[in-house]
């Protein structure tokens, strides 16, 4: 039976060392501490499931809607696999660890689950002169082994300055980090793989550092570091301005900013939809729905045509 309605998901917060409040002040949310670091906001993965917050889903959680009532995201009856994206905002109150994910080979055959996780960052906010780590300097594996090894960090790690509408990709085997005073919103794989290459030296509360992955982490890692130029594209539906951020295997994400009233058609197999700014009423079938800042959900599959209206400003994804 299908659901002509949007789904609303609910975000699931996770604490971490490095979180803040920006979750709440920026966005609303009630968070469960002043180390809030990510809002799980589209995301069927065991480690924080979104729950369906409207009709006849509602209380759901995102994994039991895919495994259940695969024809709203046109999924095929031998289509085994997971829930293909994550998405999440994160507040970084403090530098990440640098870091790198595994491609979907190495996350099969070594850690025994299905997707490894390219992930890309739409930056929301950041504060005067923050800055992410991307990529390194190493020219060998065994140069790469060495200055890990010897803690040439600077020498070794690329640091690149951004401000709020910048975009990144950041695909499998690419060391990174984001830092200090950074807001953002990431569309990744649904993986939750993470090999720490550095953590500052940095202690939890009881003084103890967290774990590296040092081995693994030159195993999965690009090396020499490759750039990775996104093309970005334009179109226009009536008063929305669409710009296509980033194309490639698994996912495409476009910004939107509308500025009125819009017609629009569902052409993928669903589409992951997050209101970063302003509201906006979603028509569909004669329905209205009113959606603002902070709002996350998915238009499935069976929805043909649908119009917006209003001034908000949107990330949009979909496999």
């Amino acid at each position: 039976m299908s659901v002509m309605e949007p789904i609303f998901l609910q975000p699931v917060f996770q604490e971490r060392i490095w979180g803040g409040e920006k979750l709440n002040t920026q966005f609303g949310y009630e968070i469960p501490s002043k180390l809030t670091g990510e809002a799980w906001v589209i995301s069927a993965h065991p480690n924080g499931q979104s729950k369906v917050e409207n009709g006849r889903l509602a209380g759901k959680t995102l994994k039991e809607v895919w495994e259940n009532e695969g024809e709203l995201f046109n999924k095929s009856k031998n289509q085994e696999e997971d829930y293909p994206l994550l998405v999440k905002i994160l507040d970084a109150a403090e530098n990440l660890s640098v870091q790198v994910h595994p491609d979907d080979q190495y996350a099969r055959e070594v850690e025994g689950v299905p997707y490894g996780k390219t992930e890309c960052w739409y930056v929301i906010s950041a504060e005067e002169d923050s800055e992410l780590i991307i990529g390194h300097h190493a020219k060998s594996h065994q140069e790469l082994k060495d200055m890990v090894d010897s803690g040439h960090w600077d020498k070794l790690l690329r640091r690149v300055k951004v401000q709020a509408g910048d975009f990144v990709y950041v695909p499998s085997g690419t060391i990174h980090a984001i830092g200090k005073g950074i807001v953002i919103l990431e569309t990744q794989q649904s993986s939750d793989i993470t090999y720490r290459v550095y953590d500052y030296d940095r202690t939890d509360s009881e003084g103890n550092k967290r774990e590296l992955h040092l081995e693994q982490s030159i195993q999965v890692t690009t090396v020499p570091h490759e750039d990775y130029a996104v093309s970005s594209s334009e179109k226009v539906y009536g008063e929305l301005l669409e710009k296509k951020l980033v194309e490639e295997y698994y996912f495409k994400v476009y910004h939107w900013q509308l500025n009125g009233e819009a017609a629009l058609q569902l052409e993928n197999d669903f589409l992951q939809v997050s209101v970063l700014e302003g509201e906006a009423v979603l028509t569909i079938n004669g329905t209205d729905y009113h959606i603002k800042k902070g709002k996350h959900f998915i238009l499935p599959n069976g929805i043909k045509e649908y119009s917006l209206k209003g001034k908000a400003e949107f990330i949009v994804s979909h496999v």
